[in-house]
């Protein structure tokens, strides 16, 4: 029983890889590491002491993504790839569009020749937009404000339509909310390119001293200290979410969107608070004007999920922050950081 996981080098992707293995699964990982590194797949490797075929293999290219199937026995897709940055979105809205949308429509033509129809799409918060009230809902109203929640939108609507067109198919939709953390071994984290689009590891590297100070966008939102709130998840509970919903869409037919976030709602200013509690490190910042497509508030209900998936966030902020920095410490220049275990030769290259 082989799950094949898109965008499994990534930081979402590589802990919940941790979680299918320590559950049981066969994975399959595919990955173009255009916003990933394979280090971080040898890192999953070494700590589950598993192996498993990896494919550096972009999803537009769907004749490449065949032989991905042809080869082996796939029994459920999690669809994790994607470009994710919204404020890049907004500049190249067409590069957004293109990639995602078109990523997924092969993957799903695929799926569909070999039979494979059950499927754990990673969609996002963004999907609401501007929410007309907190906590959000599955039921809230679905308008997204930016290319990139548009395309997590227009893909949910393509699986719907999928769905409708073949009832054989059982779809989970996974509105993340906001992940941040680490795996506790320190091993596994978030390392992204350049600096960084999402508020923790641009604290951890300000923390570190790879960035000189912490750029908040924006202090005039309804909120109670004027920056953004946002529902900030353990990563290590997002990816047991996965495994959850992986589980009902083995059970059940049709499609059904999920909210996975805490529930609370925390402001920047109150993460940088609780970083510097936990890393004894102070975050000097600057408050910059808004980006484009940002948003004032944004929490979760997550109760959908807890009744019909058996799944809750079980981490705490404090966690989240401490695990955050092992992470930045143990591995201060990211996955670069020991440069010789960069270079072990791939399973499976195409």
């Amino acid at each position: 029983m082989a799950i094949l996981v898109t965008g499994g080098a990534g930081y979402i992707g590589s802990h919940t890889c941790i979680e299918l293995l320590n559950a049981g699964y066969e994975l399959v990982v595919l990955d173009n590491l255009v916003n990933s590194k394979f280090e971080s797949v040898r890192r999953v490797k070494e700590l589950t002491n598993k192996e498993f075929p990896f494919y550096k293999v972009d999803l537009l290219h769907i004749d490449k993504l065949e032989e991905i199937f042809k080869e082996n026995t796939i029994d459920a897709v999690i669809h994790l790839a994607g470009l994710k940055a919204v404020g890049e979105s907004v500049e190249q809205p067409l590069f957004y569009y293109h990639n995602n949308i078109t990523g997924t429509l092969n993957l799903c033509k695929v799926m569909s020749l070999y039979g494979v129809k059950n499927l754990v799409f990673s969609s996002s918060a963004t999907v609401y937009g501007l929410p007309d009230s907190v906590p959000i809902t599955e039921n809230s109203p679905l308008q997204a404000k930016n290319p990139y929640g548009q395309t997590k939108l227009m893909i949910e609507q393509v699986l719907q339509d999928l769905y409708q067109s073949d009832k054989e198919w059982s779809i989970s939709l996974l509105r993340y909310f906001n992940p941040i953390g680490a795996h506790e071994s320190g091993r596994l984290g978030e390392d992204p390119q350049g600096i960084p689009n999402n508020l923790m590891p641009y604290i951890t590297q300000v923390a570190i001293g790879k960035l000189p100070e912490l750029h908040i966008f924006g202090n005039n939102y309804s909120t109670a200290d004027g920056t953004g709130v946002r529902d900030y998840i353990h990563v290590v509970d997002l990816a047991k979410g996965h495994v959850c919903a992986l589980e009902k869409v083995w059970k059940t037919t049709g499609v059904d969107a999920f909210n996975l976030g805490t529930g609370k709602g925390y402001s920047v200013l109150e993460i940088v608070q609780a970083f510097e509690k936990a890393s004894g490190v102070e975050i000097p910042f600057r408050v910059i004007g808004p980006r484009p497509g940002d948003i004032g508030a944004c929490y979760a209900d997550p109760i959908k999920a807890k009744i019909n998936l058996g799944w809750q966030a079980q981490r705490g902020l404090e966690e989240m922050c401490r695990d955050a920095w092992r992470w930045q410490e143990q591995n201060p220049l990211g996955y670069e950081t020991n440069k010789k275990d960069t270079t072990l030769k791939l399973d499976v290259l195409l």
